[in-house]
């Protein structure tokens, strides 16, 4: 046991105050980053995540064990930086809150480090720039302005001075037929774009396998889970609402693999924001819920595509005003050997991955899945 954990254990610290569903999801992905040991590879996001907070899991009070096996984990690295550059006030100002961080820690738990503890922090750091977006009503202030402007010169260049004569008024005519001509030219160019977005495919969905490290029942809404779920980010699990606790003991919900669908719009569902969804297979007869279960072997991230829709990359976003969802997902459905199908013009396309196995659900024949 380090000396910074055997320290944190002898402190009488309070009782344990309840986390939320959104501070436990936090919790949860600074925990897999330490499981994984990745950590010490995600300093700028961690010195950001310390920027507003005095602790890792925002709005907490007290000092937790995630603490301080977080800044265990980072302190030799920090440590090896400011060590083996010139440039002492670049490091510092490029990991400042996390420098405060580990000293408070240290402080907190009666330690002293040769390097951090004695580390002069008063001199001079670049400024921490923080972009604060415009406000939304004098940005829209401003645009009138200018639209005011703009309006008065063309009026007062465009006012008639007397009545002008043939040759003038033969130029005017000329340069109107010239501007219809070029409105006609560029409707025609960008028709052929319009019509290539009318024929996007079932291929700009984003299906892939997740894994499930954690799911807690949603504190504001009986019908909702809250999972953390490893698409296969870099960036780390994501946090996912799904509809399944009146259809899913706790316990089923896991340690298992699912497919899920990673790019429709994030949305915020009774105050935690849901950036993915779960698929599932649903019987319209008896309302029987089942997974869409990934083939043995799969690991979080993995590409699912129906076939013949493989080649392409899907979209990083489905935008919610063209329904790409709503449209593909209607044909969807599982078939009579309990596989996942899409029906298009051509038949029946089966859901698999890279390798070409197939993806299934438990029992369910012929049931919509969405």
């Amino acid at each position: 046991m380090s000396e910074l954990i055997k320290n944190f254990k002898n402190l009488s610290t309070k009782e344990t105050v309840a986390l939320n569903d959104e501070q436990k999801a936090v919790q949860a992905q600074w925990e897999e980053l330490l499981k994984t040991n990745t950590v010490t590879g995600k300093l700028p996001e961690l010195n950001l995540a310390l920027r507003d907070n005095v602790y890792l899991v925002p709005n907490t009070t007290e000092l937790s064990l995630l603490d301080v096996e977080i800044a265990e984990a980072v302190l030799p690295i920090v440590k090896s930086l400011l060590t083996s550059t010139k440039d002492l006030t670049q490091i510092i100002s490029d990991n400042r809150h996390t420098i405060r961080f580990i000293r408070f820690i240290l402080l907190k738990l009666n330690l002293e480090d040769d390097i951090i503890s004695g580390l002069n922090l008063n001199i001079a750091l670049p400024k921490e720039v923080i972009e604060k977006k415009k406000k939304v009503v004098a940005a829209v202030e401003e645009n009138k302005e200018a639209k005011k402007e703009v309006k008065k010169e063309v009026k007062e260049d465009t006012k008639p001075k007397g009545k002008p004569d043939e040759e003038t008024l033969k130029k005017l005519r000329e340069e109107a037929k010239a501007k219809k001509a070029a409105k006609k030219e560029q409707k025609a160019k960008e028709q052929p774009q319009e019509q290539a977005a009318a024929k996007t495919n079932v291929s700009a969905i984003d299906f892939r396998v997740g894994f499930i490290e954690k799911c807690v029942p949603h504190e504001n809404a009986d019908s909702l889970y809250v999972s953390t779920i490893n698409c296969g980010d870099e960036e780390g699990p994501r946090t996912v609402c799904s509809g399944l606790r009146k259809h899913f003991e706790l316990e089923s919900m896991q340690k298992r693999y699912v497919v899920t669908v990673c790019n429709l719009k994030p949305v915020n569902m009774r105050g935690v924001k849901s950036t993915a969804m779960v698929l599932c297979a649903n019987n319209a007869d008896d309302g029987k819920i089942e997974f869409v279960n990934p083939p043995a072997g799969s690991q979080p991230g993995d590409k699912v595509f129906f076939e013949g829709y493989g080649a392409e990359e899907p979209l990083a976003v489905l935008n919610p005003k063209k329904k790409i969802w709503e449209t593909f997902q209607p044909n969807f459905s599982s078939n009579e050997n309990k596989e996942i199908i899409f029906k298009d013009e051509d038949g029946a396309k089966k859901l698999v991955n890279k390798k070409g196995e197939v993806f299934s659900v438990e029992s369910l024949v012929n049931a919509a899945v969405r």
